[in-house]
């Protein structure tokens, strides 16, 4: 199953101790450089909020703007502001775009994605299922089938993250962030 449900990333956010979001988001503004850089439209700020926790958990370290760069205006977006995101763009090892119902709304979005497939091709999907939605598959539409996508399994107790470009191409998140796709 490769969708994130937005109700399990919203509960996950709404369950999680506040003393740890604290510590989580703390130490993240200390980082100059990170794992990943979050993608999103900014309509899905609680399941991102989760995905940022999933990960964060999974070891990895998250770039979303407005917890590392709370100070950026969206309502009034600068010459400054979109430098500071490409320097944050260039600071991250890959891209993970959060595709929802939400994804197409944002100017921001096929920005970011050009501008890190431009530079490091190491751009990747992650799905984020409606909170109503009983589906489990993902298909990828029109140059979005240029990327592959993002699933996380459990073996033996341990939650590993996949990279997926077909049912006979896909790698471990570890490795595909070193080394891109086969």
């Amino acid at each position: 199953m490769p969708l994130y449900n937005e109700f399990y990333l919203k509960n996950l956010t709404k369950n999680q101790p506040l003393n740890e979001s604290i510590k989580m988001f703390s130490e993240a503004k200390q980082k100059n450089t990170f794992d990943i850089f979050l993608s999103h439209s900014f309509l899905d700020q609680d399941a991102v909020k989760g995905l940022f926790i999933v990960l964060t958990r999974l070891g990895f370290s998250v770039y979303v703007d407005w917890i590392i760069d709370p100070q950026l205006d969206r309502k009034n977006v600068t010459k400054e502001s979109a430098k500071l995101i490409q320097r944050r763009l260039r600071s991250c090892k890959c891209l993970l775009l959060a595709i929802s119902e939400n994804a197409d709304l944002s100017r921001w979005i096929p920005w970011e994605l050009g501008y890190v497939d431009g530079h490091t091709n190491l751009c990747a999907l992650i799905p984020v299922a409606n909170a109503n939605s009983t589906s489990y598959n993902f298909e990828r539409k029109e140059y979005l089938l240029l990327y592959p996508f993002v699933k996380k399994t459990e073996f033996n107790g341990v939650d590993n993250l996949w990279v997926i470009d077909s049912d006979d191409k896909f790698i471990g998140f570890d490795t595909w962030i070193r080394n891109g796709m086969p």
